[in-house]
C-alpha cells in the first residue's frame, strides 16, 4: 500500500475529526465529552500539529503531535516530545498505519532536537500498548494519571 504522512490540510479537518471519533468508537473507547476533543481537529491543527496518513482513496489515520507550549500536552516536559489521539480508519487497520504515524512523531521529536518522547494511553487500550512496546516504548508509571474518575491513563516513554 502506498500512502504519505503529512500535515492535515484545512479542507480535511472535519474528516480528520470524524476519523478520530470513529477510530476510538470502533474499539469502544469514546467516553463522555472526550468525543468533542476527538472531533476538534481544526483546534488541534491550530494549537498542535495534526498529522495524517493518506492515500489516493483518502485518509487512513491521524495523530496529534504536541510540541512544547501546546495546550494539548498532558505529561510532556519542555524538553520532550509528546503525541496524542492516534487513530486509524477501520479500513486501514492492520496495515502499519499506527506504527507509521508513531514513527513520524518519533522523527518529529528528533527534528526538534529532543531526546525523549512521551505519551499516555488508557489502561484498556492494550492493542495500542503492544504497538508502542514493539517500537521500544517502556512504561513510565510515575506519570500515570486519571483525568476523570474511572479513566486511568498509562504513561509511556521512548529514549531517542
Amino acid at each position: 500500500m502506498t500512502y504519505e504522512i503529512r500535515l492535515a490540510l484545512a479542507a480535511e479537518y472535519d474528516a480528520v475529526g470524524e476519523l478520530t471519533v470513529d477510530a476510538y468508537a470502533h474499539d469502544g473507547f469514546v467516553r463522555g465529552d472526550y468525543v468533542l476533543t476527538l472531533r476538534a481537529a481544526a483546534d488541534r491543527a491550530a494549537k498542535a500539529e495534526l498529522w495524517v496518513a493518506a492515500d489516493k482513496s483518502g485518509l487512513l489515520g491521524t495523530v496529534t503531535y504536541c510540541p512544547a507550549g501546546s495546550v494539548y500536552r498532558e505529561i510532556g516536559r519542555d524538553d520532550e516530545g509528546e503525541f496524542r489521539m492516534l487513530g486509524v480508519a477501520g479500513r486501514a487497520r492492520g496495515l502499519g498505519i499506527g506504527t507509521a504515524l508513531t514513527e513520524r512523531c518519533i522523527a518529529r521529536t528528533r527534528e526538534l532536537g529532543q531526546h525523549r518522547i512521551v505519551m499516555c494511553s488508557a489502561e484498556y487500550m492494550t492493542t495500542a500498548h503492544r504497538l508502542y512496546e514493539r517500537l521500544g516504548f517502556t512504561r513510565l508509571p510515575e506519570r500515570d494519571w486519571s483525568p476523570i474518575p474511572g479513566l486511568n491513563l498509562y504513561a509511556f516513554t521512548l529514549e531517542l
